[in-house]
């Protein structure tokens, strides 16, 4: 048994709960500000902040593929309302690139521990399985990757487990992540202007 998994639980769980709270005060921060009340608001707000906004973003980003503070859907569709669709794609793009290298990474450090601390038993159960498909298990990755209907920041943490290179890896990232980024983002878009303009 790896005594390493409690205190991983704890900081992963620790970490959670505080980009949580962050979360909730950066959200009354922002609407007593008003930036929550519209798209165009928050844009402004982001605009103002100038690049360090794109930076604060893709930090975002980052963190929530680790460690989910707010669901992915969201900010992907957030990135394409506050910076456009091709800046917000881009940003997407690099915050998700970089947070799923992070994840094969602290998988192949600390094993099995460190994804039981961060992902549910039922999905863990559900898709530990592929470790069992030996090579064939690169080839499933590719698909999963590319089709948005699989855990990816699972999927990513699993890959870390198997003989997968890094190289490999990030090729199969940068590949094959933009498809479902642009499904997730313009679909999201598209849901949310639609709903918009049902409640005028």
């Amino acid at each position: 048994m790896n005594t390493n998994q409690p205190f991983l639980k704890i900081l992963f769980r620790s970490i959670a709960i505080i980009g949580v709270i962050l979360t909730i005060i950066f959200c009354i921060y922002g609407y007593r500000l008003g930036i929550f009340h519209s798209t165009d608001m928050l844009a402004l707000f982001i605009s103002e902040i100038g690049y360090f906004g794109a930076v604060v973003f893709i930090i975002i980003q980052i963190v929530q593929v680790v460690i989910p503070i707010v669901p992915g859907g969201i900010s992907l569709a957030a990135g394409v309302i506050i910076f456009g669709p091709v800046h917000g794609f881009l940003y997407n793009y690099i915050g998700i690139v970089i947070g799923s290298i992070i994840n094969f990474l602290l998988a192949r450090r600390f094993g099995k521990s460190f994804i039981q601390s961060v992902i549910s038993k039922r999905t863990y159960e559900k898709y530990i399985g592929w470790l069992d498909k030996g090579a064939r298990f690169d080839r499933l990755f590719a698909i999963a990757i590319l089709l948005p209907v699989a855990p990816d920041d699972y999927l990513c943490m699993l890959a870390g487990l198997t003989k997968m290179t890094l190289k490999k890896f990030i090729m199969i990232i940068l590949l094959c992540k933009p498809l479902s980024i642009l499904a997730y983002s313009f679909s999201l878009v598209a849901m949310i202007e639609w709903l918009t303009n049902m409640l005028k």
